[in-house]
């Protein structure tokens, strides 16, 4: 479908937030799917770009989507302007699975990670539920959304690899160095970053027993299943794996289930 674009922002040098009215995508969208989009006018580049949906306004129609300009295909985007057109297609995905009102959720976010999960916020929010946030980024002007996330109730923990704003570290470590190992103190996690981070941080959860979801990235070539491109390597019956699709099957999973290499 064709979507007019409302508003295009770059929010820190490099990373835009373009906002389309696609009243039908914002009445169907979950936390967690993404949109799969027409980045220029012709057919180069060819495919289209897998993009997470960052927030709804289901009363004016509206989805924002959140993106790093990384190639050719989201340079071409970033060009765009209010008053132009878009094409997409989606919502499409599997989302994240809501927390019970009563969980204590923290949620974890690497540099652009936090994409997908502010729309999981906004809607916890509605929901007069809060979580910890713990943002990292490589530096402290590249941290998306932190005074967004504080109004709407969250409390945000910030870390940066070159300390220049909040813990002077990972978002893992401050993450581990922040919970209380072996309390009551988190119920589920929910996360999105760099296939490193995620790694790390579905080791420490799994060790402390705490259930929770993770949103991956991979590239894609048709976004509906049929190419197979953006097969995710998973835990299989007994030991052995099984090979599903991030744009089908995830792009949420569960804590444990990714093989991460």
């Amino acid at each position: 479908m064709d979507a007019g674009i409302v508003k295009q922002q770059e929010v820190a040098e490099g990373y835009f937030r373009l906002t389309v009215f696609a009243p039908a995508v914002a009445v169907a969208a979950k936390p967690g799917q993404f949109l799969h989009m027409r980045c220029g006018d012709t057919l180069d580049p060819l495919l289209r770009r897998p993009i997470s949906i960052h927030a709804v306004n289901r009363d004016k129609g509206e989805v924002a989507l959140l993106y790093k300009v990384v190639g050719k295909g989201t340079a071409l985007l970033a060009q765009k302007g209010k008053g132009d057109q878009v094409n997409l297609l989606g919502p499409l995905g599997k989302g994240f699975t809501l927390p019970e009102r009563n969980e204590k959720v923290c949620v974890v976010a690497g540099g652009i990670g936090i994409a997908p999960l502010f729309c999981l916020l906004q809607e916890l929010t509605a929901r007069n539920h809060s979580a910890a946030v713990f943002l990292g980024a490589a530096t402290g002007s590249q941290l998306l959304c932190a005074g967004e996330m504080e109004r709407c109730g969250h409390i945000v923990h910030i870390a940066t690899d070159d300390g220049s704003a909040g813990f002077p570290g990972t978002v893992t470590g401050l993450f581990e160095k922040t919970i209380t190992p072996g309390s009551s103190s988190v119920d589920r996690v929910y996360a999105c970053g760099p296939r490193r981070m995620l790694k790390r941080l579905c080791e420490i959860i799994r060790l402390e027993g705490i259930p929770g979801e993770v949103s991956v990235e991979e590239r894609m070539g048709c976004g509906v299943g049929a190419c197979l491109s953006c097969a995710c390597k998973t835990r299989g019956e007994g030991n052995g794996v099984a090979y599903k699709r991030v744009c089908m099957e995830g792009p949420v999973f569960p804590v444990g289930e990714v093989v991460w290499e």
